[in-house]
């Protein structure tokens, strides 16, 4: 059983529990709603949260723990002899889990007649269970992976029964249960509000626990890492040269530098460009022209990040390239600093823009009118009492742009390059952190190598410089923020 479909008989057992308790509470109080504790509705309510709640949650955990279990159940049938040269046992566990998908059926070469017989006569069920559609024929795997792909499926099949099973047998408990302890005194009300206070506290720690594992993770795999490859080296070499199978040089400031330099003309584009479309917007413009110009300049945020990489590489590079860097002598190559920065500086416009107007608006017109009482003209005003006061708000609307500035990589790929280097010439080709990580992940990678683990060390790294941004912002805001409470 699916899990949509599992999904919507809960729902629909929930539903019929919510009509059943309200018709009961209803019952129980002889049709006289004043003999109930709570509104009917929330008799109905208190079903359904019994009916659903628990099945979902038991069907969450099941769905986290099960391929656990079933991993390591079949990954003893994967002998030593069984992972190819070059490759990891991880690797033939990946093989074994899209074999018993169905994605891909391996068939070995030289193996025996009546074990390749039998082996096609599994293939020709799956293909009839698929409709022959994502079968592909191949002869890459041994007997052992086969099997070990079978158990696999066999043992998946088997878990989604006992889900199924365990979820609806929860959803028809908690129904009966919530529906037959209904009477007039039951403080329905009282339950249900205690149902969603729970919900909403458990709603709010998932994102401390995603923060947390998300730490957790980088941190447990960089301390992978540095086990094989030394942390001196990575943090004080200057050349970045990976190469899978050994003698890699991973120095991790040539893509700081990448990140940094481009981000730097980034927000050189975009800060200037923003809050003073923010005060003009906020301070100057007309209603008709701000309800015009505010929601065409929120256009630039809705353009996915592609489409300004490929004008950056179909347009701006080359324009930089022919008018600037070529005529001063700086460079040949359309994809550069100077390229990714701009167009990522117009991508941010609108991050600036928007939030820094938002909290100039925020700024009380009585210290408008105070100053205008004293003789300052309306541009002394915006300069001495509007921007400090909304200073702090407008340092918000930076960090969100750095950090947005600082995570993107589409643009950087088409734009900026994938060079890694240390040089001030932003008409040269470089890259950044998020585009090595992207890189080093990319294709069937072994997570034992210095190579693929090292993604994990730029994450981590870039999440500390990110952190330090964060930290120099709230030390700003507040300091300021003291002068205007």
């Amino acid at each position: 059983m699916s899990i949509a479909l599992l999904s919507l008989i809960v729902l629909g057992l929930a539903a019929l529990g919510y009509l059943l308790g309200r018709q009961r509470a209803l019952a129980a109080a002889g049709g006289d709603m004043r003999r109930l504790h709570s509104l009917p509705s929330y008799y109905g309510a208190s079903v359904f949260l019994f009916t659903a709640v628990p099945a979902f949650l038991a069907m969450v955990l099941w769905l986290l723990v099960q391929p656990v279990v079933v991993d390591r159940s079949t990954a003893a049938m994967i002998t030593a002899a069984d992972v190819p040269q070059g490759s990891s046992h991880a690797l033939v566990m990946a093989d074994v889990r899209r074999i018993a998908a169905g994605l891909d059926i391996l068939v070995a070469r030289g193996m025996d007649e009546d074990l390749l017989a039998t082996m096609r006569a599994d293939l020709s069920d799956i293909r009839g269970r698929l409709g022959g559609v994502g079968v592909a024929v191949a002869e890459t795997v041994s007997p052992n992976v086969f099997e070990a792909a079978k158990s696999y499926r066999s043992l998946a099949n088997t878990g989604r029964l006992a889900m199924a099973a365990a979820v609806l047998a929860l959803a028809v408990g908690g129904l009966l249960y919530a529906a037959f302890r209904i009477t007039p005194d039951l403080r329905a009300r009282n339950i249900v509000e205690s149902f969603i206070r729970v919900l909403l506290i458990g709603a709010s720690t998932i994102a401390i626990l995603t923060t947390l594992g998300i730490v957790l993770s980088l941190v447990f795999e960089s301390w992978h890492f540095f086990r094989l490859y030394p942390a001196k080296d990575f943090f004080f070499s200057l050349t970045w040269n990976p190469k899978f199978g050994g003698g890699s040089s991973l120095g991790v400031w040539p893509l700081v530098w990448g990140t940094l330099y481009v981000s730097f003309v980034a927000l050189v584009v975009a800060v200037p460009l923003g809050i003073l479309a923010a005060i003009y917007l906020s301070e100057y413009a007309s209603p008709t022209v701000r309800g015009l110009a505010k929601p065409a300049l929120e256009i630039l945020a809705g353009i996915p990040s592609i489409v300004y990489g490929l004008f950056a590489l179909i347009t701006v590079g080359p324009l930089l390239r022919d008018w600037l860097a070529m005529p001063l002598g700086l460079g040949d190559s359309s994809s550069s600093v100077a390229t990714a920065g701009l167009v990522m500086g117009i991508m941010l416009i609108p991050y600036v823009s928007s939030l820094s107007d938002d909290i100039i608006n925020a700024v009380p017109q009585a210290m408008r009118d105070g100053s205008f009482g004293l003789g300052a003209t309306p541009s002394e005003t915006v300069r001495q009492v509007v921007l400090p006061a909304a200073l702090p708000g407008i340092v918000g609307a930076i960090l969100l742009a750095a950090s947005r500035a600082i995570g993107e990589t589409m643009i950087v790929v088409m734009g900026a390059g994938a060079a890694a280097k240390l040089s001030m010439n932003p008409f040269e080709a470089m890259t950044t952190v998020t585009v090595k990580i992207v890189s080093q992940l990319t294709g069937d990678t072994e997570f034992a190598s210095p190579e693929t683990l090292v993604a994990f060390a730029l994450g981590l790294t870039l999440f500390v410089f990110t952190l330090g941004l964060n930290v120099l912002a709230l030390f700003i805001v507040r300091k300021y923020r003291e002068q205007y409470e």
